[in-house]
């Protein structure tokens, strides 16, 4: 067997476990969850060893079959098979996998398991094709699979409103980013005449003025499916409305898969990107990271708390981007992958525990009861707030020693705000959910998970632990400067590696932390009700409010488009319909019904009426 056919098994192997259990096994459930798991557990295994065989650097990086031909389009359905989509591949069976073992306890007896094994299946065959395309239209296709499989597991128990209303939120708002994305592909592909990225790459490197004044558009139009997928601002609305899920979908969401996707596809078409594109990518993600921390701050929701983390995380990622730091920009999402997967899972652990509360207030004195979940949470907490020598530490201090290196120090500035605010509400949330006595019966009687959910958060618990030292920094670094290679360093090394390389940005971040700790634990440590919005006005109400983006959209966008739809159906059902058809057929009939009048059947009613007419007739003319 050739070693790219082991990929092309990573990716179907999760459609054809969906058709499985959607045409074949719904009515049993193992099954159905034994060949969900076994599928993406299969995929995770075939591509380490697919690595093991042919390096993350392939002889034949790509392997793909003719399949659409129009006119100068010429477009494969192919595979790429370079360090970065392999890394990525790792990551979202890996990451997956464990999603998929802990649904098994967390979702046993509801009605809906095995459609919803059916569901992350499909959901994980989308993703695994974004992140294998080799071309815009094959990624597109599988970008759009993505938001309807998103769709499927938001709004799973769409018997509740709020989570049907939320499905629908996510999937409408994902198709206006996705609008301009299209729009950008149609501009390279114009402008560069192909759409395979390989290509592409190719010719931007022959002539970097290839896209001449489109260079820009071109890549804010492409950004613009990263904002939908990556919920960067303004339409970053849909993402915290999507905890309406199952827990083990916000994981799978707000993890390493969907909200991952257009960081990823930005390093993917990075050489795309010219430096005015990448200074707008860059504000963006930094306004995008400070709006969700503050938002972040006063949520008493456990699950919209992590929600608005993976929003200021990911905005982390975008300002890398920007800031021509695609190796920042990938190493965060990796290590962010494995620690915010850890925290949804551990949050589904404690809101099992509490008879499925999520007011984090009605919580409390837990870290006895649950003590693997405690330790894993926490473990998962440090790692988010940036604290050394866990995995986020060595990510973070990436993306701010990027901003030093380039110069940009509004943006380093803002960073480090944001890692202060990071530290302080996750420590709040620590402090308030395991800490201190318990506020409610729930809390009082709760106990710790079976194993099938506690195993997993070992798991990445260990990953968020050494993912900062397995070396994939330096093998991003070789892939985005195309070979030049980074210091072998030991282990010691690598551990101290970011105070030798870029000590300012280190010790900054590192303080933002211990100053985050250090007023979550002076506000919360003993808190029985949260005390900021005392202290705070109007500003508290604002940030538990999302800053009232909602309500702004609804009286300004969806007014405007309920106008602008109440105007055009007036429009059709009476100028259109009423005047332009039924008018123009009721004038038609009325005319005939007048004409059946004059035909009588009478032969002297024809000679009289033939006579007016020649009256008339002569009448007129002899008056002219």
């Amino acid at each position: 067997m050739n070693p790219e056919t082991l990929i092309w098994i990573v990716l179907f192997l999760p459609l054809a476990a969906a058709a499985a259990i959607t045409f074949f096994t719904r009515s049993n459930t193992r099954l159905s969850a034994g060949l969900s798991i076994g599928a993406v557990v299969a995929g995770f295994a075939l591509t380490i060893i697919y690595v093991a065989t042919a390096g993350w650097s392939p002889v034949n990086p790509e392997s793909w079959v003719p399949w659409l031909s129009a006119g100068d389009l010429q477009v494969s359905f192919g595979l790429r098979m370079d360090s970065l989509s392999l890394l990525m591949t790792l990551v979202v069976t890996g990451v997956a996998s464990a999603i998929h073992i802990y649904s098994w306890g967390y979702m046993k007896g509801d009605p809906g398991f095995a459609r919803f094994f059916g569901s992350l299946s499909l959901f994980t065959f989308s993703m695994l094709g974004i992140v294998l395309a080799n071309n815009f239209v094959e990624l597109f296709i599988f970008w759009e699979l993505v938001g309807v499989s998103s769709y499927l597991l938001i709004g799973f128990w769409f018997e509740k409103p709020s989570a049907a209303d939320a499905g629908k939120k996510a999937f409408l708002t994902n198709r206006l980013g996705d609008f301009g994305f299209l729009l950008g592909i149609l501009v390279v592909w114009s402008s560069l005449g192909s759409v395979n990225f390989a290509l592409l790459q190719d010719k931007l490197a022959a002539n970097p003025d290839a896209l001449g004044c489109w260079g820009m558009a071109a890549g804010l139009l492409i950004f613009c499916g990263a904002m939908g997928k990556s919920a960067q601002f303004p339409l970053h609305v849909w993402l915290p409305d999507a905890m309406e899920g199952p827990t083990p979908v916000s994981a799978l969401i707000h993890a390493a898969t969907m909200v991952a996707a257009g960081v990823y596809m930005l390093c993917r078409v990075f050489f795309l990107l010219n430096v005015p594109a990448l200074n707008v990518i860059a504000w963006i993600g930094g306004f995008t990271a400070l709006l969700a921390a503050l938002i972040a701050v006063q949520q008493n929701d456990i699950k919209r708390i992590l929600a608005y983390s993976t929003l200021s995380q990911l905005g982390y990622m975008v300002m890398a981007v920007g800031l021509q730091g695609p190796t920042p920009a990938m190493f965060h999402l990796v290590t962010h992958a494995f620690f915010k997967a850890l925290l949804f899972l551990g949050a589904g652990s404690v809101i099992l525990a509490v008879h499925h509360e999520q007011d984090i207030w009605k919580m409390g004195g837990l870290r006895h009861k649950m003590p693997t979940t405690w330790l894993t949470f926490l473990i998962g907490t440090l790692a988010l707030a940036g604290v050394w020598p866990l995995s986020g530490f060595f990510s973070k201090d990436s993306i701010l020693a990027q901003a030093a290196t380039r110069g940009n120090y509004p943006l380093l500035v803002l960073g480090v705000l944001v890692a202060g605010l990071t530290a302080f509400y996750m420590f709040r949330l620590i402090f308030v959910v395991f800490l201190g006595s318990g506020k409610s019966d729930a809390a009082g009687h709760a106990h710790e998970s079976p194993g099938v959910i506690t195993w997993p958060l070992r798991a990445l618990a260990i990953m968020s632990t050494v993912g900062g030292v397995i070396s994939l920094e330096p093998m991003l670094h070789h892939y985005f400067t195309k070979g030049e290679h980074g210091e072998s360093l030991s282990l010691v090394q690598q551990l101290i590696y970011p105070f030798v390389h870029s000590m300012g940005p280190a010790l900054l971040g590192l303080g933002a932390a211990a100053a985050g700790f250090a007023a979550a634990w002076a506000l919360y440590s003993k808190a029985g009700s949260d005390p900021l919005p005392a202290r705070l006005g109007w500003l508290s109400r604002a940030m538990a409010n999302r800053f009232y983006f909602d309500e702004l959209y609804a009286a300004t966008v969806i007014r405007l488009h309920d106008g602008i739809a109440g105007v055009s159906a007036w429009v059709d059902r009476w100028l259109i319909a009423g005047l332009m058809v039924r008018g123009t057929h009721g004038t038609t009939e009325l005319a005939g019904r007048a004409m059946r009048l004059f035909q009588t059947g009478n032969l002297q009613t024809y000679a009289l009426l033939f006579a007016l007419g020649i009256a008339l007739v002569l009448y007129l003319v002899l008056g002219i």
